[in-house]
């Protein structure tokens, strides 16, 4: 099978990494891919929303299946062209992909559809935000409604916060046309919980839920970034005990999170003319009402593919079922698609020299042979320069993934070799998976006293 990736981040990576190991007989073709997807196949320097040349390459090289990575040429309509154009493509369509690109599209179906969510409002001037920011009180959550690489969420304290917040975004153009429009959302707590669903719009399968760390520092403190790291398994603390059927508080809470969220999503998004197809991603809250989604997103996130891809067992594999999803049914071909893991795996990045605000590019690399003893490393923000040399080239530059037999271990390994990696102005953090190695030692910690 012939495969195109479109993107060139970690999450591309993570992707081509698993497709290989599920089957290495499959052809890798990445636009533009990075230096660790070329070991795997073959890069081509097209840009991800160069739709035109994108189309081309998959015509001209009798592509099998094209799998899109980010959210750029989702809402640019790539999936669009390429079915006009005959060509298989795994993603939603530009108009399902506004669950993402339009924060207030979401909510506005979330709150009519009865979906568990936030209360929130949707505004466009700086007084009618502030008076609702006031409405509801401290803390309080103020978001751009587009696509704000990750960063458009701000959490504020303080009604002053919130106040300074809304003027940023909307007198201030801090994020461009992403902040035209600003949600004013009532804070929620809890802790997130990251859920995919692989779906062809009417069937889906739910994934293992992830944590990732979007905090810069240690200790959830400093700005908020793309993420630093993620994490699973994620011990649940909060099941539906009103579920009789099942003794496995896991498969119940996934129960619940398919029938009150994922299946009412898939099916508002239909009634409206926007069937939605690919990878439907969940962010949610886990509050003690229940799950509630935070945001909603239209394809595979980043850093959680890194650590959900060496640790996933798949059957059929996962490039299967993307193949069947973009041929218009997840269940054909008969069998119950299932999901597990092969133990727990912790992902930690490693940043550029001031990420995120303007991360430095351009210093050399220096990666020691990696351990045989489940540790990966995928390639996000790297490239050569003229003389070959391995060199960072985004914020976010790799993610060390280490599979193991328990969280505590694979945070070892993760820590171990990340720590080894040499480049100026490197920064990462320690403490990636601190909540699920906390539950660990406190369990293990009750049972001595039992």
């Amino acid at each position: 099978m012939r495969v195109l990736i479109v993107g060139g981040g970690g999450r591309e990576h993570a992707l081509a990494w698993k497709f290989k190991r599920d089957d290495p007989a499959v052809e890798i073709i990445a636009a533009p891919g990075n230096p660790g997807i070329a070991e795997l196949g073959e890069c081509v320097a097209i840009s991800p929303t160069d739709l035109d040349s994108l189309a081309r390459l998959a015509a001209d090289r009798a592509v099998d299946l094209t799998v899109v990575g980010p959210e750029a040429p989702l809402a640019a309509g790539i999936v669009d062209r390429f079915r006009a154009d005959g060509l298989a493509i795994f993603g939603p369509t530009r108009a399902a992909a506004e669950i993402e690109t339009s924060k207030a599209f979401a909510k506005r179906l979330m709150l009519e559809d009865g979906i568990p969510t936030a209360r929130a409002e949707v505004h466009t001037t700086v007084a009618s935000a502030s008076a609702c920011a006031h409405r509801l009180g401290a803390p309080v959550v103020i978001k751009a409604s587009g696509l704000a690489a990750g960063k458009g969420v701000i959490v504020c304290r303080t009604l002053a916060d919130a106040d300074a917040a809304i003027a940023d975004i909307l007198e201030g153009n801090r994020f461009g046309d992403a902040g035209a429009e600003v949600l004013v959302e009532e804070f929620m707590e809890g802790e997130e919980l990251s859920v995919f669903a692989l779906t062809d719009g009417r069937s889906f399968l739910l994934l293992p839920g992830l944590q990732d760390h979007k905090r810069l520092h240690d200790n959830d403190i400093g700005p908020n970034t793309g993420g630093m790291g993620a994490y699973l398994p994620v011990t649940l603390p909060y099941t539906d005990r009103s579920d009789s059927r099942s003794t496995d508080p896991s498969a119940s809470f996934y129960r619940e999170v398919g029938q009150r969220i994922i299946a009412p999503t898939l099916h508002g998004l239909t009634k409206r003319g926007r069937p939605f197809t690919g990878l439907l991603y969940a962010g949610l809250m886990l509050t003690k009402g229940g799950p509630k989604v935070v945001e909603f997103n239209c394809r595979f996130g980043d850093p959680e593919t890194q650590a959900l891809m060496p640790a996933l067992r798949l059957e059929p594999t996962l490039l299967e079922m993307m193949a069947r999803i973009a041929a218009g049914s997840l269940d054909e071909g008969g069998g119950r698609a299932h999901a597990e893991l092969a133990g727990a795996c912790v992902t930690t990045v490693l940043a550029a020299a001031n990420y995120p605000d303007k991360p430095r590019t351009g210093d050399p690399i220096a990666l020691p042979p990696i351990p045989d003893d489940g540790v990966v490393v995928f390639h996000a923000g790297t490239a050569h320069d003229s003389q070959g040399h391995l060199v960072s080239a985004g914020g976010r530059v790799l993610a060390v993934s280490a599979v193991a037999p328990s969280i505590e271990l694979a945070h070892q390994r993760s820590l171990e070799y990340a720590r080894r990696i040499r480049f100026e102005g490197c920064q990462l953090r320690t403490d990636i998976a601190w909540r699920e190695i906390a539950r660990s030692r406190k369990s293990e910690s009750e049972n001595v006293r039992i």
